[in-house]
Order: C-alpha cells, then sequence, then structure tokens
C-alpha cells in the first residue's frame, strides 16, 4: 500500500479510521480488492453522522466566524465524505454488480439530503455572510475569497432562503433527482449489454478489419458461443458500422444502438427511459422556479462563464452560420458518392458512416486501420508522458504492488524538476463488461495543504478502448489516441494544481463551460510530427509513422468536419432548448424540441424510430444539464490558447511553464476568463477554432 505523501499524523487522526471497514480507513489510497457492498451503508452512514456532529458544533460561531474557526472545518468535514463515497462512485461506474447496484441507489438519498440540508443551514450562510463582510475578508487571499463567494453563491442555489415549506420540497426534489439520474445511466448500460449481434456465417464479415473480427471472435469466446459477437460498446460498433458490407446487419446495428433505453428498437420497452427524462426535466424545472428562476438554464448558468442562455444560443446559432454550409456541402458529396460508385441511392442513415469512410478512403487513400499499428496502448502511453514532461518539466513513473479493481489497471506518480511528488493516477483503458461506457476522469482524491501538511492529488483515468486480442498488444485508433490525450488533460488539471483549498482546488470551482480547456487543449499535441515521433511507433519494427502515412492523416483530419461541428451543435442546442423551454404536454416536448432544433440546424435526418435522447448521458445523468455547449465553449479557448504554442513553438518550455503557471495549477481560484487573458494575453477569439476546423474565418 503507498501513503499519501505529507499526511500528517494529526490529519490522520480526524479520519475516522475503522478497521473492519476500508472505506473508512482514510489515510491510504483505496483498497479496493478490500472493499464490499456491504461496508458502504456503514461507512456512509458513520460518516454523516460524524460529519453533522462536527458541523454542529460550528452553528454557534456565526458572529464570530473566520477562516480557521468555521471555513477550514468545513471544508475538512466535506472533503472526508468526498474521500470516502469516491472510490465508491467509481466502483459503480467500472464494476458494476447487483449488490452494489442496491447499497449505491440506497445512499443517493442520504447523499442527497445531508448536502441540501448543509447548503439550506441559514447559520452557515450567515457565518459566511459575517466572513464577506468583516475587514479581515480583504486579508483573505485570492483562493479563499473565492471558496467564500462560491459557498455564498451555492447557498442560495441550494435554497437556503425559501421558507421551511420550500426547502423541504427542494430538498425532496435533490434526492428524487440523484436517484433517477443514477437510473437514467443504469438503464443505458443495460440496454447496451442487453442486444448483441451474433454471427456465425463467414461470409457476413465481409468489409471488416481483422482487428474488429479478433475482437468479436474473442468476445464470443467468452461467453462460449460459436463464430463472433459485436456488442453495442463503441469500439465494436463503430467499426461494424464503419466497414461492414452487410448492409441489412448495419441497419439492425444501428437500430439496436439509436433506440438503446427506449420505447422503440428490438428491445422496446426494455429499461426505458422516456419517463425517467420527462421526470427528470419537470423536477429540475420546478426546483429552479423555487429558487425563483424561469428556467433551469439560467440555474445552470450561475455556475459557468457565460452569462444568459440567449448568448449561449447566440454562440451555437453563430457557429451553425459558419458551419452548415460546409456541413451540407460535405452530406451530398458522400450521398452523389454512394450513388455514383456503389449504385445506393436509396441513402440511410446505417449508410453513412460506410460510406463517408468509403469516400474518404478514396479521397485520401487513409483508414484507421492502417494507422493502428503505429499507436500499441503501451507506447502511447510512455509517449504521453514524454509529451507532458517536455512541457512542464516533469517525470511520471509507475508504481507496482497497488490495489486496484481489475488486473489491466495500472498506477503512476507524476513528480516535478525538484522531486516534489505532484500527483498520482490509477489508468483504466479497455473496455468490458459491466463497465460504464465512454471515456473520463474523476477525482479520487484532491490536493489540500494546512498546518499539518501536503495531500496529494489522486486521479482516475477510465476509457474504453479495444482491449489486446490474443498475442497482440491493444492497438489504438487515432481517435482513440486524442481521447486519451483529453481525459490526461483533465487530470493534469486535478493533479497540478497549487491551491490548497480542496473546493478550488484542480477542477473544483471551476466555471463548467471552461473545464474542458485543459482537456481539449493537448489534444493538439496528437497531430504534430514532433510529438508524434514520441507517441507512434509500429509494434513490431519500432519505425515512426511514415511520412506520407501522416500527410494523409493530416489532410483527412477535416474530412467532413462541418458535418462533425453541426452534429455537436445540434446536441448543444437541444440541451439548451430542453432545460429553458420543455412542456411536457405542449409542443416543447423532448421530441418536439430535438425535431425543430434538426430543422434548424441538422443536416442528417435520422428515422423516425431514433430515440438518441435516451441515451443522452452527458444531460440526465452525467452534470453537463444545461452546459452540453461547454464543449464548444471551451474549444474556442483551448484552440486559442494552442495558437501561441503554435506561434512560439509547440515544447517551448516557457510557453509551457506559462500554460502550467496560468492555467493549470490555478484550479477554480480565479475566474476563468482573467486565467485566459494572463496566459494569451487578450480575451479569446474563434478565428483559431474555425481555422483547426478548417472551417476558415
Amino acid at each position: 500500500m503507498v501513503k499519501l505523501s505529507h499526511v500528517n499524523h494529526d490529519r490522520k487522526q480526524m479520519s475516522p479510521v475503522n478497521h473492519d471497514n476500508p472505506l473508512l480507513q482514510l489515510q491510504d489510497l483505496p483498497r479496493f480488492s478490500a472493499i464490499r457492498p456491504a461496508h458502504v451503508e456503514p461507512a456512509l452512514d458513520r460518516l454523516l453522522a460524524d460529519n453533522r456532529d462536527r458541523l454542529k458544533c460550528l452553528e454557534a460561531m456565526e458572529n464570530a466566524a473566520d477562516w480557521d474557526n468555521f471555513v477550514q472545518p468545513m471544508e475538512d468535514a466535506n472533503e472526508l465524505l468526498t474521500r470516502m463515497w469516491s472510490p465508491v462512485s467509481h466502483l459503480n461506474s467500472v464494476k458494476d454488480s447487483e449488490d452494489l447496484r442496491q447499497v449505491y441507489e440506497a445512499c443517493l438519498p442520504k447523499l442527497s439530503a445531508y448536502h441540501t440540508e448543509v447548503g439550506q443551514n441559514e447559520a452557515f450562510y450567515r457565518a459566511f455572510k459575517h466572513i464577506a463582510d468583516s475587514p479581515g475578508f480583504a486579508d483573505l487571499n485570492t483562493a479563499q475569497r473565492k471558496v467564500v463567494t462560491n459557498a455564498l453563491r451555492d447557498f442560495r442555489l441550494l435554497g437556503v432562503g425559501l421558507p421551511p415549506a420550500k426547502k423541504q420540497r427542494f430538498k425532496e426534489i435533490q434526492q428524487q433527482l440523484a436517484q433517477l439520474a443514477n437510473q437514467f445511466e443504469r438503464n443505458v448500460l443495460d440496454a447496451t449489454q442487453a442486444w448483441s449481434l451474433h454471427i456465425e456465417d463467414k461470409k457476413d464479415l465481409s468489409g471488416l478489419p481483422d482487428s474488429a473480427i479478433a475482437m468479436a471472435r474473442q468476445t464470443a469466446e467468452r461467453d462460449q458461443l460459436p463464430g463472433w459477437k459485436f456488442s453495442l460498446d463503441i469500439p465494436a460498433y463503430l467499426p461494424f458500422m464503419m466497414h461492414a458490407d452487410n448492409r441489412s446487419l448495419r441497419q439492425r446495428m444501428y437500430e439496436a444502438y439509436v433506440t438503446r433505453a427506449s420505447d422503440q428498437g428490438p428491445n422496446a420497452g426494455q429499461h426505458d427511459n422516456t419517463e425517467l427524462v420527462h421526470r427528470l426535466l419537470e423536477l429540475r424545472q420546478e426546483s429552479a422556479r423555487l429558487l425563483g428562476f424561469t428556467s433551469y438554464a439560467q440555474v445552470s448558468l450561475e455556475t459557468k462563464m457565460a452569462a444568459s442562455p440567449a448568448q449561449v444560443l447566440d454562440f451555437l446559432r453563430d457557429l451553425a452560420r459558419r458551419s452548415r454550409s460546409a456541413a451540407n456541402r460535405e452530406f451530398e458529396d458522400v450521398k452523389r458518392f454512394a450513388g455514383e460508385e456503389y449504385g445506393r441511392y436509396d441513402f440511410q442513415a446505417w449508410d453513412l458512416a460506410y460510406y463517408s469512410e468509403k469516400l474518404r478512403q478514396s479521397l485520401y487513400r487513409f483508414a484507421d486501420e492502417d494507422i493502428r499499428p503505429y499507436f500499441p496502448a503501451a507506447r502511447v502511453l510512455h509517449g504521453l508522458f514524454h509529451v507532458v514532461s517536455r512541457l512542464y518539466g516533469l517525470t511520471i513513473r509507475e508504481l507496482s504492488d497497488i490495489d486496484v479493481w481489475d488486473p489491466e489497471v495500472r498506477f503512476f506518480e507524476i513528480s516535478d524538476a525538484h522531486g516534489v511528488v505532484r500527483g498520482r493516477f490509477y489508468v483504466d483503458l479497455y473496455v468490458r463488461p459491466h463497465k460504464r461506457g465512454g471515456a473520463w476522469m474523476d477525482e479520487c482524491v484532491s490536493h489540500r495543504r494546512d498546518a499539518h501538511g501536503t495531500q496529494v492529488p489522486v486521479a482516475f483515468l477510465t476509457c474504453n478502448f479495444s482491449p489486446p486480442v490474443g498475442d497482440k498488444p491493444a492497438l489504438l485508433t487515432h481517435e482513440e489516441v486524442v481521447t486519451l490525450f483529453h481525459e490526461f488533460g483533465h487530470g493534469l488539471h486535478h493533479m497540478l494544481t497549487k491551491v490548497d483549498y480542496v473546493s478550488v482546488a484542480g477542477i473544483n470551482g471551476v466555471a463548467w463551460d471552461a473545464v474542458e480547456l485543459p482537456s481539449q487543449f493537448m489534444e493538439n499535441w496528437c497531430w504534430e510530427r514532433e510529438a508524434l515521433d514520441i507517441i507512434g511507433r509500429h509494434y513490431q519494427s519500432d519505425a515512426p509513422l511514415p511520412d506520407d502515412l501522416l500527410e494523409k492523416m493530416k489532410s483527412a483530419k477535416n474530412f467532413q468536419s462541418g458535418m462533425q461541428m453541426v452534429r455537436q451543435i445540434e446536441f448543444a442546442l437541444f440541451d439548451m432548448r430542453l432545460y429553458c423551454d420543455f412542456d411536457a404536454d405542449g409542443e416543447q416536448s423532448v421530441q418536439g424540441l430535438l425535431d425543430a432544433v434538426r430543422r434548424e440546424v441538422a443536416v442528417v435526418i435520422p428515422p423516425h424510430y431514433n430515440r438518441f435522447q435516451n441515451g443522452f448521458a452527458h444531460i440526465f445523468s452525467g452534470g453537463y444539464a444545461a452546459g452540453y455547449y461547454s464543449y464548444k465553449w471551451a474549444e474556442v479557448l483551448s484552440a486559442d490558447a494552442f495558437s501561441r504554442f503554435e506561434e512560439e513553438g509547440i515544447f517551448n518550455p516557457q510557453t509551457g511553464q506559462a500554460f502550467l503557471e496560468t492555467i493549470l495549477e490555478q484550479g477554480g481560484s480565479r475566474e476563468p476568463i482573467d486565467l485566459f487573458v494572463a496566459f494569451r494575453g487578450r480575451e479569446p477569439i474563434i478565428d483559431a477554432l474555425l481555422r483547426h476546423n478548417g472551417l476558415g474565418v
């Protein structure tokens, strides 16, 4: 077991150590092999009771509150709870089981009730107000003042000023929302795993790359089936849709995927999220009105850079205006190509990925499978660490004998040029059963520093890439390489912070529409020759990516970029309009709003049975409600930030140090626009984003 660096004995004493419950041994990294579902609820109950006792003692000091006697103890109590719950939440995502589900769902109302109870405590609010209004507030440092002002905002957003009956109703809503969001996520996972395509006739594999066939064979063998099994997990689904010559099988895969967790498709009515979506929207709207807002979108934007829903809608529509003509042209090109070259004039949604890939290969003589051999996962990880080392002067080394939840999980430590440990992180790369889809970074332990010492932050980095097959290593697509860099950018933001207070350290307290800046920023190195020489080496010969292949890859980079842009704008507009305008009984229904957005910006209109919304976890269970626009908003920031590296050198150490000091180390201690200006010397402009997407200025 590895202890967290410099954690003083006094800090350990305040942690509720219980040698019989690994979730209460908070001075160490989580003991994943020892955690059982039966440990979860007792640990949470114990910690909630302890926290309530601690906080009760603080209620009487509202008129004498200061940082040391009030805010710091509040921070400590919150950090203990987060620290205990983090491994539980993580296991719920990466190692799902029925027993864990039940206890996790039983605990969500308790957590929600506690947080709302604290957020509605008027004595606590008055104590923070006393600190903010006192002469000593000016003596606090920038991060401390941000903690206090954020807390006052959050008290308001949790209903501290409501009368008792409305407070109680708000509390009930928060509990229900926590349970409904969790159920939404469960339904998507269950629906994804409930359907698969089992192939026994080899001719039905025509067109598929060897890597996809081998993975499908391995999946079938795991499930003791003959032939090949294709799941709806992205590493299986996307290659099938892009390469399978059998059109009827592509149609079956498409229909199963776009109707997951809905009332349509082959598993219609199973794990259906339709009513959950309506209830989530209704409850969020009700909570907003209790707080005095007209829509939940307004509540969401209280913690973001954007000032109003109108500003977000204008931003998205401006991007759509700049992109839609290119998107229309690209869509017409692929339809014309399918007709002229393959006689496919009745073009359907399940043809788009297939003929787009054929067109891309025709134009650029390039396919993703051509470059897979140059991106073995172990080499990419090593290359990523080398890129980070050159940018920020960091050293990353692997640690062994760490307790993990799966044998494929690895663990690393980051040190700076002075040998100081700045962070540690788990890496879980591969898709497997009972693991939520997608890719994400999450906190295991947060950075903090006080009189007792420093706590080293720890991150979870989770992806769902194609695993090793047979005796071959895992070979990544370039898109998967980009995904890994993206998530590590989030991880660096979490781990490299120098802010000493948890609630504004790392990604905490960062406006949600700026939190994607460090992640999208890291993606840029995946396209640079100097970086690719480090990242990409052939898994057999160790040869670098050939010049001609790199040129083809870069030429194809912006293939259908207009279509990709309007697709993301469609999602973001739908999200924002849902949380502004939803009316279950009128024309502003979920499907009605989605159809209206598609008429406005989309160039690809899917079949009537498509139920994309029923699997849109980002906005219903993933924290992006009325915030999906953040990806495009932050992409403006990241593209403009990288343009400074384009001007000064992609590995310029002074530029790297400037980004480290002005962005990564600052966490949420200052407003993101101020941090951006400190790095770039001016406010952001959209030109770099459009140029990077091949859409002109």
